[in-house]
């Protein structure tokens, strides 16, 4: 069987930046031993599977090189864009049903804005060891499905250099970094080293915490965020009540079948 298969740079303008994704469009679900073996093969942070419904939506399921997750940004901002780039798709907005409910996407201008659930952090004393894994001493810290760390600036985000080994053994799925940003509103970094990635280049997802914890600090709704992985990428974000909406722009790097 021959699907549909593209590559896409996520939160960037750049087709060499930003987080690449892989999209395929099958009629129907493989098995999700065949799903997991090609996202393993692609050995992206996700390959994102999508499948048409009849009631004019998609059921979408992410998968990293090593397990099958419940929620990804930049892989759905990725379906998305090849949805109604490549594929003709006149759907405005997008939904999507997935193991974190039903989410959509519109259309602002030339972005994309996802519509995801909001995952705020609960403040928590700062974990035996943490900052001998990080190299440095947090600010705050708090956990969500991942564990969110506040450093003093952005400088200290950029400069991190964790241990990623001793990462692994924490009992989250990833760790997010992230301080006040000179130029954005705030910053971050993504490392997820149990799921198979040491470090994602832009997480959707890990702004649906992000960005509750800055609306508190910085008092305000909107906000601009960049986060500072090699790749890096950018996000508009803000906070609607207990939805998390954030914009981007995708660029389609690749385009082919699987076969599987």
């Amino acid at each position: 069987m021959n699907i549909p298969y593209f590559r896409v740079s996520a939160f960037t303008t750049s087709p060499y930046g930003g987080n690449p994704a892989g999209v395929c469009l099958p009629d129907a679900f493989p098995a999700d031993e065949v799903m997991q073996a090609v996202a393993k093969e692609n050995g992206l942070a996700e390959t994102a599977w999508c499948v048409r419904r009849d009631d004019e939506s998609w059921d979408l399921r992410w998968f990293t090189p090593a397990l099958e997750i419940d929620l990804c940004g930049h892989a759905t901002l990725a379906t998305a864009h090849i949805l109604w780039q490549e594929q003709s798709c006149t759907d405005e907005p997008l939904r999507f049903h997935t193991r974190s409910g039903e989410l959509t996407v519109h259309r602002d201008g030339d972005r994309s804005v996802l519509d995801f659930p909001s995952r705020p952090a609960e403040p928590m004393d700062t974990p035996a060891g943490l900052a001998d894994i990080l190299g440095t001493e947090p600010v705050a810290v708090g956990h969500s499905r991942d564990l969110l760390v506040e450093l003093a600036d952005e400088n200290a985000v950029r400069s991190l250099t964790p241990n990623i080994p001793a990462m692994a053994a924490l009992d989250y799925l990833g760790i997010i970094v992230t301080a006040c940003g000179a130029e954005a509103d705030f910053v971050s970094r993504f490392f997820a080293p149990r799921a198979g990635i040491d470090e994602d280049p832009v997480t959707g997802s890990a702004h649906c915490t992000l960005v509750p914890w800055w609306a508190e600090r910085l008092d305000r709704d909107e906000m601009t965020a960049h986060q500072v992985s090699t790749r890096f990428g950018d996000l508009a974000c803000r906070l609607a009540g207990d939805r998390v909406q954030m914009g981007g722009h995708a660029v389609t790097y690749q385009r082919g079948e699987v076969v599987v």
